[in-house]
């Protein structure tokens, strides 16, 4: 029973960030809005800071002190496997300390909070430490396993939209238009995760970058297979002297060609993935349902004689 309480504290508790976080988007927008307009010299007129905000930002500082002290103490290896997964899941503005300094205050809040609580009722036991353990660790893990989750679901949608670009690409460079002009239409075009790395492209290039620098850079952030195919091919038919209008054409038939057969690899993987849905689910309903009578009707029968 203490263990299904420890649980609801911890999931109303989420559920409160999350609406808080909801509130909190319309600030936000109106922020950014105002910011663009102080960019060409119109400034508005001083607001009070919320609450919020300010609660926001200590929280943010303390996570940022504790997770530096934290990257202090592990190896420039870790530190930089922690940045690609950030990377991945599109958290380019949030610091390896940041997310450390949450993973920790994530794990110290039920650890320190909940024996305060329990222990005022003076109820503590083997269930109390067994919540606080399980609780410390799931605050310690989640974190991360969300931050692999959001990489690959974006990652999914990036390989999604990749034939889509290319195809793009293709009918601007064919009616005329340059390739950097061709990426600057896509990038306004093109939403999600894709339409923000092509955005970093161009922003990359403005600060001084190659566009083959640009690219590499590209396919480092994102280890999409269909990405890199589309970036080494621009890559190599530049360094060969070859038309960007022919190499887009092949990888555009290329692209269409692998997303038939990822197609037809996930239409193949169906009879496996079903199977236990039907092993656990279908089969003892059917069974219930079909010799569930048959049973009742055997024990009366031998019941009554």
């Amino acid at each position: 029973m203490t263990l299904l309480l420890l649980t609801g504290l911890a999931l109303t508790g989420v559920a409160f960030v999350f609406v808080l976080r909801s509130l909190s988007l319309a600030r936000v927008r109106q922020r950014e809005t105002l910011a663009q307009i102080g960019a060409y010299g119109f400034r508005a007129p001083a607001q009070t800071v919320p609450t919020s905000r300010d609660v926001r930002d200590l929280v943010h500082t303390v996570a940022s002190a504790a997770g530096g002290r934290l990257l202090a103490r592990i190896g420039g290896r870790r530190e930089r496997r922690l940045r690609q997964q950030l990377d991945a899941a599109g958290l380019y503005r949030t610091s390896v300390a940041a997310f450390l300094g949450y993973r920790v205050l994530a794990a110290a809040a039920p650890a320190i909070g909940i024996p305060l609580v329990v222990g005022a009722n003076g109820a503590q036991g083997a269930r109390t430490i067994f919540g606080v353990v399980w609780l410390t660790s799931l605050g310690w893990f989640v974190p991360v396993l969300l931050v692999r989750r959001r990489a690959q679901l974006r990652l999914q949608q990036v390989d999604r939209e990749v034939p889509e670009l290319v195809d793009l690409l293709v009918t601007t460079v064919e009616a005329g238009v340059a390739f950097a002009a061709g990426v600057q239409l896509a990038a306004r075009s093109i939403r999600g995760p894709l339409g923000d790395e092509l955005r970093l492209v161009l922003q990359e290039q403005s600060l001084g970058l190659t566009p083959e620098e640009a690219l590499r850079n590209l396919a480092g952030r994102v280890e999409s297979p269909a990405l890199r195919a589309f970036t080494q091919a621009l890559i190599q038919g530049e360094s060969l002297g070859v038309s960007i209008g022919k190499v887009l054409r092949d990888l555009a038939v290329d692209m269409r060609k692998r997303r038939r057969q990822a197609a037809e690899e996930r239409a193949q993987k169906t009879p496996t993935k079903i199977l236990f849905p039907l092993v656990t689910l279908i089969l003892p309903a059917m069974f219930i349902v079909t010799l569930a009578p048959v049973l009742v009707r055997v024990v009366q029968f031998f019941g009554e004689h």
